[in-house]
């Protein structure tokens, strides 16, 4: 299986970022923090997000100002503190994807 282009990789967290909003879709943290399944399928998105970011190129990200260390943080938060989320830190990152969105589109308009 070849390696994702940095192209396709942006397009897999645009990708997941559009999941995210169909999934949750006006959903209540008290409906999220009740529904494991709804939890697990927005997790898994987050960790799409946060390992297709990781594998941009660096030299690309530095020029698009982001802090990009906070998806592929919350990435390792999700995979290594994965007995003890607090299930409401997810629900709130994802009504925070607006501007990772507006910028993963700038790079594809910029770079390629």
């Amino acid at each position: 299986m070849d390696k994702p282009t940095p192209v396709e990789r942006i397009q897999h967290v645009l990708s997941a970022i559009a999941n995210i909003r169909e999934f949750m879709d006006d959903t209540s943290l008290e409906a999220f923090t009740s529904d494991e399944l709804l939890q697990s399928a927005v997790k898994f998105q987050f960790l799409i997000i946060g390992e297709a970011t990781r594998h941009i190129d660096q030299s690309i990200l530095d020029k698009y100002p982001f802090p990009w260390h906070i998806p592929m943080s919350f990435r390792n938060y999700i995979i290594h503190s994965y007995h003890g989320i607090k299930i409401d830190r997810i629900y709130f990152a994802t009504t925070d994807l607006s501007e990772l969105e507006e910028v993963m589109r700038s790079i594809i308009k910029g770079e390629f």
